[in-house]
């Protein structure tokens, strides 16, 4: 009986070849668009999944306060955190303190190398986190000072094999050398922490000596901190614990400050998503943003499905004459529903195949698109293709209930008689899927509009700031200080007889990152130690504010021709507004308290945007350090870039022998930033396409079955003079009707989406009426065009062969 089933679905899509091929391609378009989309989903959801203890992994996140306002939010907290938490806490069954590094250069093959993701750990590190050691002991690797683990391809490239224990490691042209105790496998892309060399903690107690030892420092912030959690702890009870061990340690400073401190724990396989703090020690995600598309790929799905019905009702007078003729001669309802729940089956299998084929088509271009690293392995995984068997087992029976449990429920009188397709019933329900079709695609439109309007808004506003032609060369290894500033101010006076380099400058922080120097307790000289707040600090030489062409609003800028100026400061507009100035000539002059030592005010300028537009003004403080280690930063001429970096790198090799040369041009560095929005946006854009395609393919079904049962009523409405553009009128008017429903539900929804992803960004573009209004023009226009074929075929028709349709 299925084999008879299938055969005459089979036959039924041979007999219709036009109708069951544009729903194949729209079937096979939503599936391909929701595999990916789910993919891409199911990869940002699977961060941290690897560790065996993920569950019970918690960091310890640090909120600051100054007069009871939020200040600063970190992702890592102070050092004594973990070990006092743990003494304290007896839910509390083990932690690690993780210190970031950065990167740190290693010789190979008597040549410097650049080792990216460097940290320091405790011994526990190997106890709450799963990276695999695959030589030495996970225990003790961690233990003693000035030991260290590091990765296999760390242990392959600098010594060629992985049996490695035993030997020494030597960074940064340091005289210290550290013993490799372990060699642990590369860490996953879907991690945060991806260590490649990973130096004892140890070594960091045992560097600041006895008085001061980091595991009393309440004041130290900078450690990232993680606890283990014993089985069936309530975090959020945890959490309230916390508050009297930390009031027992710090209570008499904060007090005395005005400040205060709380600590929260994160999940850890929340982290990705949802945390965005500073000192994140690696890249995250955006939960807002992967939610976002898992409805996108809902929407497309439902809309492939919506589009079977639409064109399935095209069909209905046609399969409604069958099914009288079938119950005439004696056939059950029971068999109809199997037959047509087969049809459905047999296309949605057809769908499925040509999905599957659209995405291993698709994959490279939507890795490139995306930033992702989908991979063909993901058809050898089981989880996929049970995902898959669920959505084509959704897709054969809510895509089949039209024909297989409406049609078959029809008397066979009512339906040879053609009633059923002139119930008010089954136009609203198709009505009311073409409106939710266009509803949904209305809706992902204008979010492209409004996502696409962000982005240009962030690359065309004014930073404040001159970060063109910038070349900037990543600092050089110091081991002496006094040694490096003679190094550094002889490279400069090198590159400065070069006419195509110009306004060279040395600095801790570059714009296009966040600033990691955070300094609390500064406040006037004089005022009381509860006015003391903190502020972002960028150590910079006499040249920075020229090279980056700072805006100055009062006071001067550092010169070389004031001798006090290596005890001078310049803040900007939003940090002389937290010190209680209104005017910013007011500030300059006046004296600050810095961490026990007096600094001037020499000048403010205007706010500028260090960061991304996603981020608000911070107050900053540049602070004029001559010997400054840091990048380093020059204008080149735009004709002899090549010319320049050429120069730059031989003159490098010749004062910093020992240090990679590792640059880049400060634009290109700054707009990274906006990576992810742009790849959001080119998704959002490519699958809102796909939507409004699969969309006007049902609207085209409507428009199918609209004409169709209007034939005979055009017939003689053109016999009684009626014109064609009349007649087209008559019929794009309930086209009409139904988009103008449509926008009117997306247009609120829309809305109210789009404003709350635009909170996101401290800098966003105003909702213009425009962003909204324009989208529904363009729907209009596609579905103009998409029912035109079907109307103005009718219209134009003879009226007498249309009178012989019935």
């Amino acid at each position: 009986m299925i084999k008879n089933y299938i055969k005459i679905a089979w036959r039924n899509i041979l007999a219709h070849k036009g109708y069951a091929s544009i729903n194949i391609l729209g079937l096979a378009i939503g599936i391909a668009a929701c595999m990916l989309i789910l993919q891409y989903v199911s990869f940002e959801l699977s961060f941290e999944n690897f560790h065996a203890k993920k569950d019970r992994i918690y960091r310890v996140q640090q909120d600051r306060y100054d007069n009871g306002k939020l200040s600063t939010q970190w992702a890592a907290g102070a050092y004594a955190v973990g070990n006092s938490f743990k003494e304290a806490l007896p839910e509390i069954e083990d932690y690690v303190k993780v210190l970031p590094r950065g990167e740190a250069v290693a010789e190979v093959k008597n040549q410097p190398m650049k080792i990216e993701q460097v940290f320091m750990a405790s011994e526990s590190f190997f106890k709450l986190f799963s990276y695999p050691v695959l030589v030495g002991k996970a225990n003790t690797a961690l233990k003693e000072p000035f030991t260290a683990a590091i990765s296999e391809t760390t242990a392959k490239t600098i010594y060629g094999t992985t049996d490695v224990v035993g030997k020494s490691l030597r960074l940064n042209q340091r005289d210290q050398e550290y013993n490799i105790t372990a060699v642990f496998k590369d860490a996953p892309v879907n991690t945060q922490l991806r260590p490649n060399i990973l130096l004892s903690y140890a070594t960091f107690i045992k560097e600041n000596g006895p008085d001061n030892n980091p595991e009393r420092a309440w004041l130290w912030d900078g450690c990232l901190t993680y606890l283990l959690l014993r089985d069936g702890t309530d975090p959020k009870a945890l959490e309230k614990k916390f508050i009297p061990v930390v009031d027992k340690f710090t209570a008499v400073d904060m007090k005395k400050y005005n400040a205060s401190v709380t600590y929260k724990l994160q999940a850890l396989k929340d982290i990705h998503l949802y945390s965005h703090y500073i000192m994140e020690p690696g890249p995250t995600g955006d939960g807002k943003t992967v939610y976002l598309l898992l409805g996108i790929a809902f929407f497309i799905i439902v809309i492939a499905w919506v589009n079977y019905i639409n064109l399935a009702t095209a069909r209905a007078v046609g399969r409604a004459r069958e099914v009288g003729i079938r119950k005439a001669i004696g056939s059950q309802r029971r068999q109809l529903i199997f037959q047509f729940l087969s049809e459905s089956a047999v296309l949605n299998a057809i769908a499925l195949i040509l999905a599957i084929i659209l995405v291993l088509v698709a994959i490279p271009g939507f890795n490139r698109l995306s930033g992702q690293n989908l991979s063909f392995g993901l058809f050898a995984d089981g989880k996929f293709w049970l995902g898959l068997t669920a959505l084509f087992i959704t897709g054969v029976f809510f895509a089949g209930m039209y024909p297989a449990f409406v049609l078959s429920g029809f008397r066979p009188i009512e339906v040879l008689k053609g009633k059923m397709i002139s119930t008010t019933q089954g136009a609203l329900l198709r009505k009311s899927l073409v409106v939710f079709q266009f509803a949904a695609s209305l809706f992902l439109l204008i979010g492209t509009v409004i996502v696409y309007q962000q982005i240009q808004f962030m690359r065309k506003q004014s930073l404040g700031i001159n970060i063109e032609q910038t070349l900037v060369v990543e600092p050089p290894i110091a081991k002496n200080d006094s040694i490096y500033l003679q190094q550094m101010t002889a490279f400069k006076q090198q590159l400065q007889s070069q006419t195509s380099i110009k306004n060279i400058t040395v600095s801790t922080s570059i714009p296009g990152e966040a600033v990691n120097w955070n300094a609390g307790g500064i406040k006037l000289v004089g005022t009381d130690e509860s006015t003391q707040k903190q502020y972002r600090v960028i150590g910079v030489d006499y040249d920075f504010m020229n090279a980056y062409g700072m805006k100055l609003i009062a006071g001067r800028i550092f010169s070389k021709d004031f001798g006090t100026d290596a005890s001078a400061v310049i803040f900007n507009r939003k940090g002389v507004e937290q010190l209680g100035f209104n005017k910013p000539e007011e500030a300059v002059g006046k004296r600050i308290d810095f961490w026990g030592e007096q600094y001037t005010i020499a000048g403010v300028t205007e706010n500028f945007h260090q960061q991304s537009l996603r981020e608000a003004y911070e107050p900053l403080i540049f602070r004029m350090i001559p010997n400054v280690q840091g990048y380093l930063s020059m204008k080149v001429n735009a004709g002899k870039a090549k010319e320049s970096i050429n120069f730059v790198k031989a003159q490098w090799s010749t004062f910093f022998p020992g240090s990679t040369f590792d640059y880049f041009f400060l634009d290109d560095h700054f707009n990274d930033q906006y990576n992810a929005d742009q790849r959001f946006g080119q998704v959002f854009g490519l699958f809102t396409g796909l939507a409004i395609l699969v969309a006007c393919m049902g609207l085209f079904g409507l428009a199918s079955f609209t004409t169709l049962q209007r034939t005979k009523e055009i017939g003689i409405r053109k016999v009684l003079g009626a014109s064609v553009a009349g007649i087209l009128n008559l019929l794009y008017r309930e086209f009409a009707f139904l988009l103008v429903i449509a926008f009117l539900l997306a247009t609120p929804i829309a809305w109210l989406t789009t404003a709350s992803w635009l909170k996101g960004y401290a800098f966003r573009t105003d909702l213009h009426w425009l962003y909204f209004i324009l989208p529904f023009l363009l729907i209009i226009a596609i579905a103009v065009i998409t029912v035109s074929f079907q109307t103005i075929k009718a219209a134009v028709a003879n009226p007498v062969k249309s009178l012989r349709t019935e």
